[in-house]
């Protein structure tokens, strides 16, 4: 197996491709954005209805995991581009966003509980 890219790597590729297609004119911010949104509602759907069994049957499935790969591939490829449309480093970003999450989400403060249930006072 080869050694995996970096997000910088996989950022180059995507540009690549978009400047061999001469799409750097459509690739504005807002409409990466929409597209990275129509891409999760299509990630979305690949969920809709099911149960936690209805999906753990459907992983086992190479068929599903394939699509859904894809589908978490487009959100990527859009949300990559996005960033670097927009100049942000993705990797700094998501570490600065990580240490915001570890002063607003303390672990000894929020362990075993859903990150979207208050915490008792």
């Amino acid at each position: 197996m080869p050694d995996p890219m970096t997000l910088d790597e996989l950022t180059a590729i995507i540009r690549r491709f978009v400047e061999e297609r001469n799409w750097t004119q459509y690739q504005r911010p807002l409409p990466l954005a929409i597209s990275a949104a129509i891409e999760i509602g299509e990630l979305l759907e690949m969920f809709q209805w099911m149960s936690e069994d209805d999906i753990r049957q459907y992983l086992k499935s190479p068929e599903y995991v394939e699509a859904l790969s894809d589908e978490i591939a487009d959100v990527m490829v859009y949300l990559l581009r996005l960033a670097d449309v927009t100049g942000i480093d993705v990797t700094e970003a998501i570490l600065s966003k990580m240490k915001k999450n570890e002063i607003k989400y303390p672990a000894d403060e929020v362990r075993d509980r859903s990150p979207h249930r208050p915490i008792p006072e």
